[in-house]
């Protein structure tokens, strides 16, 4: 099973919005990465058939998706950002509906809905109705319609926003488990839910994929660029000003930074060893997630 993105791209008048995207996914989680603006919905919506490219093309096995019609969403999953919901459905009647939508056997759909909400921890409450659930269980619910018709592909625009970090961390597990023979594709601006889940991670600036790789291998591109060191805590904000700072602690009456740099900021600054997060500020700084 394979998906490959040739040269994809999309204009919208003088801006281009994804600039010859060249990729290919195979079984696995792949983690993509980028500020608001960096074209990973709009990617994620021609990869759902959703959006025409303006060029280029996607392929499953070898062919055009726009010409498997609906032979391609049946092996599709798909959460966008904002996905509609009827506020006046329970949670399980909602899975129901988006079953006979997908064209699920009646008793398989029945089966399918009680396990998923089951293990998004919906259960309990699926006989509620749906304006009536946080935010963070509407987004769980959303995870569990993804899933319905078992895809091939999994397409997930931020999935954990609204989560918790205990809710984070069981969908985590859950896309893991689910990710041994599909391939899902998992967007976010949360590092840490696609640090040690995913098989690589996509880094996607200004429509361009700038890296691609296991985190490990992608972070050694910042090596040496990462600095601990000790100020007064009356300059910390001087230091937020002029320097991309990762984190921040207090300590014995000093100020400790993280700080990315490509040049030792200050002379008792120590290189520390990099992380996915350090490299995704390093490439956004300045940029609002």
């Amino acid at each position: 099973m394979q998906l490959v993105l040739d040269r994809l791209t999309k204009q919208y008048k003088n801006k281009i919005a994804l600039d010859r995207i060249c990729l290919t996914l195979n079984t696995g989680v792949y983690g993509l990465l980028g500020a608001n603006g960096a074209g990973k919905t709009t990617m994620m919506r021609m990869i759902c058939d959703i959006l025409k490219p303006s060029s280029g093309e996607v392929l499953f096995d070898g062919k055009e998706i726009n010409t498997l019609g609906e032979s391609y969403r049946s092996i599709l999953g798909y959460l966008p950002q904002d996905f509609g919901y009827y506020p006046g459905f329970t949670a399980f009647k909602f899975m129901l509906y988006i079953s006979s939508l997908k064209g699920l056997n009646a008793n398989y759909a029945k089966e399918r809905s009680l396990n998923l909400l089951d293990l998004v921890g919906l259960s309990d409450v699926r006989n509620q109705k749906i304006k009536t659930f946080s935010g963070g269980m509407r987004q769980r619910l959303g995870i569990a319609q993804a899933m319905l018709n078992d895809p091939e592909i999994l397409i997930l625009d931020e999935p954990t926003a609204g989560l918790d970090p205990k809710e984070r961390v069981r969908f985590r597990n859950l896309i893991s488990s689910f990710a041994k023979d599909k391939i899902v594709l998992l967007s976010t601006h949360i590092v840490s839910d696609v640090e040690h889940i995913s098989k690589e991670v996509l880094i996607l600036k200004n429509g361009k994929l700038l890296h691609q790789g296991t985190a490990e291998n992608i972070i050694h591109e910042i090596d040496g660029y990462v600095w601990e060191c000790e100020v007064a805590p009356d300059d910390v904000d001087a230091w937020n000003s002029r320097y991309v700072v990762s984190n921040l602690k207090h300590e014995n009456g000093k100020a400790i930074l993280r700080v990315v740099s490509e040049n030792r900021p200050v002379e008792n600054a120590v290189s520390v060893v990099p992380g996915l997060e350090d490299l995704y500020l390093y490439y956004f700084k300045g940029e609002e997630k």
